[in-house]
């Protein structure tokens, strides 16, 4: 019987991010992948590449998840770009209809395009209704600082603290990823479980961000506890296919490559 995982995230138009890097990802990991689009995020060519971003109304992403849900026994879900607290409830609202094996978020805090406070509306509502439900949460660095409340995170043990803070707020599981902003020559996650701190380590593949790293580690996490793996080894397994698809990169005519799920 095919593995199956349900993603809840926006729509990238260039095919770097969101819903399209998810799908692929599942399916590059051999899971069946199901898929509810919270928002449509597209991007201005002749304004040096800034987002654009439309929700999708609250009442079709309800319709989307009662038809997603009705349709597939669903126990693992993938969540990512909700965008607005409206949206943010309605998930909410949409995921408390039934139980859940495994939770795995991906915490896009502010939305690019956003007035200042739209995006701490939506941060507040995130924070407060999904993130204490998550098994797993993936903030980046820029996430964790704003998760955790510390103004800087400047190095490895920096980052286990806002691991240790972002754990307080209710996940079981916290990954936090140093990324490529850390200094050193290797990329550095910290796990997190609530006691043991776990370092996930990979040689940095340039210096330079890829988009869609974000979306497709945390749906290879998603994936892999599908299958039945356990959280430690779905970020080792997460780990290694997102440093596999930097290395393969794309590249396009925007001003950033993206990751390559097929590598």
């Amino acid at each position: 019987m095919v593995d199956l995982a349900y993603v809840i995230a926006g729509s990238e138009a260039t095919g770097g991010a969101g819903l399209q890097v998810d799908l692929k990802t599942l399916q590059q990991l051999g899971v069946y992948g199901i898929a509810t689009t919270t928002c449509i995020v597209s991007f201005d060519p002749s304004n040096n590449w800034g987002h654009r971003f439309f929700p999708v109304p609250a009442e079709v992403i309800a319709d989307q998840i009662e038809a997603a849900t009705s349709a597939h026994d669903l126990d693992v879900v993938k969540i990512g770009m909700l965008g607005t607290p409206e949206t943010i409830e309605v998930v909410a609202e949409g995921l408390a209809g039934q139980n859940w094996r495994h939770v795995v978020l991906d915490p896009v805090l502010i939305c690019k395009g956003q007035e200042p406070g739209a995006a701490l509306d939506t941060d507040n509502a995130l924070r407060k209704q999904i993130l204490p439900h998550a098994t797993v949460v993936t903030p980046n660095l820029f996430e964790a600082r704003t998760l955790s409340g510390m103004d800087s995170i400047d190095n490895v043990d920096d980052l286990i603290v806002a691991a240790r803070r972002i754990h307080d707020l209710g996940p079981k599981y916290v990954v936090a990823k140093g990324g490529v902003e850390l200094a050193g020559d290797e990329a550095v996650d910290v796990l997190f479980d609530g006691e043991e701190v776990t370092l996930v380590r990979a040689p940095k593949v340039g210096n330079e961000r890829v988009s869609g790293a974000g979306c497709t580690l945390a749906a290879a996490i998603t994936a892999a506890l599908a299958t039945g793996t356990e959280v430690g080894d779905a970020v080792q397994v997460a780990k290694d296919f997102v440093t596999s698809g930097i290395r393969a990169r794309v590249s396009a005519h925007t001003p950033f490559d993206t990751v390559w799920q097929g590598a």
